[in-house]
């Protein structure tokens, strides 16, 4: 039997990509940490991480005894909250992962409503265009954009919003637009990185298409950039709908191509998180607001 006394020396030591940076978070000497990893080794008759003086790296064991570490240790706390009767008002950090886009358009000019409802919450928001691991990075919630790839998370579908075709009303007055590909791709300019391909798939009349989204155009890896750039001239590009719908009824987005539509999961926004059952009441607070901000969305699809 191993002692539950070194899981959080192991948790720390990977964390911290090495025994010394995890001593000093632990204000453990070397030894003692040292010594720890070689008494889970050996109770196990396992070998949990390859390490250096440099660094660390998990073994597959390792991996697996790191995610079920993490898991034991949220039992662990969660039966210390429990037993030690701490009040319900979420405290403490808490840190999130947000697409760039729905982070500035929707979840910051939203802040100080979920700051005065939860004063105690120390909130760090990291805002990113690229996939996150919650684990690796510890973090305690996120907010993807399309699919889910790691199946031991667990996910809820946030936002499921159209892709559609818009363009300023100044382009639109100087040009013309054919039902076709071949005209469709003449004005495309500048899209979202997500969504270059040689062959991005299009439905026009229910019949299946293609079109090249990677020759001849810009690609940057924010909605909200290439809206900006849309604004000021820059052709045709495909965007969700929930990033549209206010320019749209001011007048200073028109959509075009409504004919060819675009995939039908194209613009899904998930939350995903690591256990629903041992979820903390500051993430279940977090978890509730972007739920708020969802179910103001118009053209949002909520389940």
């Amino acid at each position: 039997m191993w002692n539950l006394d070194d899981l959080p020396i192991f948790l720390a030591v990977v964390e911290h990509n090495g025994v010394t940076a995890a001593a000093v978070a632990l204000g453990l000497s070397k030894s003692t940490v040292s010594k720890a990893l070689q008494r889970l080794e050996d109770a196990m008759s396992l070998r949990l991480m390859e390490r250096n003086s440099r660094n660390i790296r998990l073994t597959t064991e390792g991996e697996v005894f790191y995610r079920q570490g993490l898991a034991i240790m949220e039992q662990v706390q969660a039966a210390n909250h429990l037993m030690g009767g701490l009040s319900s008002s979420p405290v403490g950090p808490l840190t999130v992962a947000l697409p760039i886009a729905f982070a500035r358009e929707y979840v910051a000019p939203r802040l100080p409503q979920f700051h005065q409802r939860y004063p105690k919450v120390d909130l760090e928001i990291i805002m990113t265009s690229q996939s996150v691991d919650i684990i690796r990075d510890q973090i305690d919630l996120a907010v993807v954009v399309g699919g889910l790839v790691n199946s031991e998370l667990i996910a809820r579908t946030l936002i499921q919003s159209q892709l559609i075709w818009v363009s300023s009303p100044s382009y639109v007055a100087t040009h013309e637009f054919k039902p076709t590909t071949e005209s469709l791709k003449s004005h495309i300019q500048v899209i979202e990185s997500r969504y270059s391909a040689r062959q991005f798939p299009l439905r026009i009349e229910e019949k299946k298409q293609s079109i090249d989204l990677i020759t001849g155009v810009v690609r940057i890896n924010d909605p909200i950039a290439v809206r900006e750039a849309v604004l000021n001239g820059a052709g045709v590009a495909p965007l969700p709908h929930h990033y549209c719908q206010r320019l749209l009824n001011s007048g200073e987005l028109v959509q075009v191509y409504d004919q060819i539509e675009c995939a039908a999961n194209a613009a899904t926004l998930s939350v995903v998180y690591p256990s629903r059952r041992f979820m903390s009441n500051k993430a279940r607070a977090f978890l509730d607001f972007l739920i708020e901000i969802a179910e103001s969305i118009p053209s949002r699809c909520l389940y």
